[in-house]
């Protein structure tokens, strides 16, 4: 279960969704920001979550993962740091770098790691809500992955989706569906 707080980030989300794009030099113009899905850290210390956004007419998956101090030897792969109203300083990485969240990805995979149930909680870590997420991610075709074969694609082709081994399908609002990791 992913733990979420009723809180204010700074910068939000789609600031730092637009500028990791513009970092990137992907799509032009406003983003509409879908939401995202949570794989839960079996520690409980790392946030886990893959953004999906569109912008000019292409989706994108941001898989990031959230900590509450540097990530030592990742300083490359950090995207931001943001200020949390609950939880203080974060800083954000690329998830594709983050062994936490690769480890998810693998066990996501196999068939292993479920989709974290959204639990948001308010600032008296009284539970206030279930929500259902905007993004739903299964596994298909699921098959133990080796870390050197798990691709997580970032540049999404919605539509009709048919993987030929292990994947990852993310599906949204109006029946959007795309591969978001292959092994």
């Amino acid at each position: 279960m992913a733990i979420l707080h009723r809180a204010t980030l700074d910068p939000t989300k789609l600031q730092l969704v637009t500028s990791y794009l513009d970092l990137l030099g992907w799509g032009s113009g406003p983003i509409d920001l879908i939401g995202g899905y949570r794989y839960d850290d079996p520690d409980g210390k790392v946030g886990v979550e893959g953004l999906i956004a569109i912008r000019g007419g292409e989706a994108f998956h941001i898989p990031v993962t959230y900590r509450d101090a540097p990530l030592e030897g990742a300083e490359e792969h950090l995207i931001a740091t943001l200020h949390h109203s609950v939880l203080g300083q974060r800083w954000v990485y690329d998830a594709t770098h983050d062994p936490v969240a690769v480890d998810c990805f693998l066990r996501a995979l196999s068939g292993e790691q479920e989709q974290a149930v959204l639990n948001i909680f308010d600032e008296a870590e009284q539970l206030v809500e279930v929500r259902t997420p905007p993004v739903v991610v299964t596994a298909e075709q699921p098959s133990l992955v080796k870390p050197a074969d798990l691709v997580i694609i970032r540049r999404l082709a919605t539509g009709p989706v048919d993987p030929q081994g292990p994947a990852i399908v993310a599906e949204w609002a109006d029946g959007k569906r795309a591969i978001v990791a292959l092994g």
